[in-house]
């Protein structure tokens, strides 16, 4: 059969989907990128190592630190100072994980590339390729696949799509592998203890905002915020101020470095606009088009059922049926359609509230 580059994390999903392919009979090659995030990903190497060694696949290692550096960190670092609530998860698949991946592939003679995600790499009867939602919902991971281009997806294999945490752990103990109980990694790789702002402080190339003003609603002023790179839309608990009631950040804006302040029935989001779109199923839509979905705001949404309107210069309008919770600008608006397929995906660039 076919060759194929496993990308290997160093966790058990992607070294159980590396044997499920050589069981299939693939040609399996085990490589993990190395992105020079941290300096702890190196025991993560050693832990890749190993289980190719136990599964009996060769084992290579690629640098991406540079790439890694430009596309994602400095990214993220810039959309904080700007007072956006950045995924960079979903922007390093397509520009790190799977660029890099399919590079090294074509240096070793692959075709096919291969990860431990759960979910379903699909053609549709319109020749188009897009991910679908795995079997186990609480394990999917489609929401952060949706930037990937036709060209990455019609070159990706995922065999964990339907098993569920549980059964990828069983096999991974059954043929012996160290990481069979491994934990799942909760942070972002490179800001490993969850703390962005000092992150952010330390690897700034621009000025940091200082202290601005928590304002409600009618631009009164409530307090002093330490600065917005610590706050993000929906954000309740360590705001450093005390109102009597229950608040959430409802609005950052950056240009006066102020922070608005409202009650959880005021951050109802009833519309909301993308930009940056990268269609999966569908081809590109004209402008005036318009189209119903399934659209997630953020990874654990389960998602509101919405009307989507194309605009003349490739920006859409999401409105929503009923109204969504938490929806921040600079995370990800993600469409699925009924047979819970990804349409799309986008970057939010404003959202409206209702109340």
């Amino acid at each position: 059969m076919a060759k194929v580059v496993v990308g290997l994390s160093g966790g058990v999903d992607s070294a159980v989907a590396a044997y499920l392919l050589k069981e299939q009979g693939y040609e399996v090659i085990g490589a993990m990128l190395h992105t020079g995030a941290d300096d702890s990903r190196c025991s993560e190497a050693e832990d890749a190592r190993r289980s190719a060694e136990i599964i009996g696949i060769p084992f290579s290692e690629v640098d991406c630190g540079a790439a890694f550096d430009e596309r994602v960190i400095r990214p993220f670092i810039c959309d904080y100072l700007h007072g956006l609530t950045p995924n960079p998860c979903v922007v390093c698949n397509r520009a790190i994980k799977w660029d890099g991946l399919l590079a090294h592939a074509k240096t070793l003679g692959a075709d096919l590339i291969a990860t431990g995600h759960y979910a379903s790499v699909v053609r549709l009867e319109n020749g188009r390729y897009t991910v679908q939602k795995a079997r186990f919902a609480e394990k999917d991971q489609t929401y952060m696949l949706c930037r990937l281009s036709q060209e990455q997806l019609s070159a990706t294999l995922m065999p964990l799509a339907a098993y569920n945490k549980q059964q990828v752990r069983s096999i991974a103990e059954k043929i012996g592998l160290s990481v069979a109980a491994k934990p799942d990694s909760q942070e972002i790789c490179f800001i490993p203890d969850g703390d962005y702002a000092a992150y952010i402080e330390k690897h700034a190339d621009a000025p940091i905002p200082g202290e601005g003003n928590y304002i409600d609603e009618d631009g009164n002023v409530l307090g002093k915020h330490r600065g917005i790179i610590h706050y993000t839309v929906g954000q309740r608990k360590r705001l450093g101020i005390a109102l009597g009631r229950p608040a959430y950040i409802k609005k950052i804006i950056p240009e006066t470095n102020e922070i608005v302040l409202g009650e959880a029935e005021n951050l109802l989001c009833t519309s909301l606009d993308c930009r940056d779109i990268n269609y999966q199923s569908i081809p590109t839509p004209a402008a005036g088009e318009t189209f119903t979905c399934k659209v997630r705001v953020r990874y654990r949404h389960a998602g509101e059922n919405a009307r989507v309107d194309v605009r003349e210069d490739g920006s859409v309008r999401v409105t929503f049926d009923a109204p969504v919770r938490f929806a921040a600008p600079g995370q990800t608006a993600v469409f699925y359609d009924e047979n819970e397929c990804v349409l799309g995906g986008g970057f939010i660039s404003d959202v409206r509230f209702g109340g």
